[in-house]
């Protein structure tokens, strides 16, 4: 898999982390290992623009996905799709905001924001209630997984 992480905001970014997640992530959802993907790290001007432009919704917001090759998550009785699995873009700033406002910190905040918008690459939605049940639910195991990933010993 190709993971590229790119932080072109004036953050500080723990992009080894983010990286870490991110394969984490993807082997949770058996997605193909050789998939690309791409998380982007900008600033409010930046995801602004782009969420003006592709999505014609005004202001800024925490992250944008777009999607690659449309893969979908793997399933247990057939092998992964390889291919692009699209870029992420999340806004730091906006994620300090709100890890702050959630009482649990910026770090956890990218690690969520990297989990949402890695679902998002994977057709996840949360339009109608039905799917932002299923959506969260997974977002929520997920993150769970990975905190006992993260603390466990390599």
């Amino acid at each position: 898999m190709s993971t590229e992480i790119i932080n072109e905001s004036e953050q500080e970014i723990d992009v080894e982390h983010v990286a870490k997640l991110a394969r984490h992530l993807l082997e949770e959802l058996r997605v193909h290992p050789q998939a690309d993907l791409r998380i982007k790290f900008g600033d409010e001007a930046t995801i602004t623009e782009l969420n003006e432009r592709y999505f014609d919704t005004e202001g800024p917001t925490d992250v944008l996905s777009f999607p690659g090759d449309e893969l979908l998550p793997g399933r247990l009785d057939e092998e992964p799709e390889e291919g692009d699995l699209g870029d992420i873009i999340i806004a730091p700033t906006i994620a300090a905001k709100q890890g702050e406002e959630a009482g649990h910190g910026t770090v956890a905040e990218i690690e969520l924001l990297t989990t949402h918008g890695i679902l998002h690459l994977l057709g996840y939605d949360h339009v109608d209630p039905d799917e932002h049940t299923e959506m969260f639910a997974l977002q929520a195991k997920l993150l769970q997984s990975w905190g006992s990933a993260a603390r466990a010993p390599e």
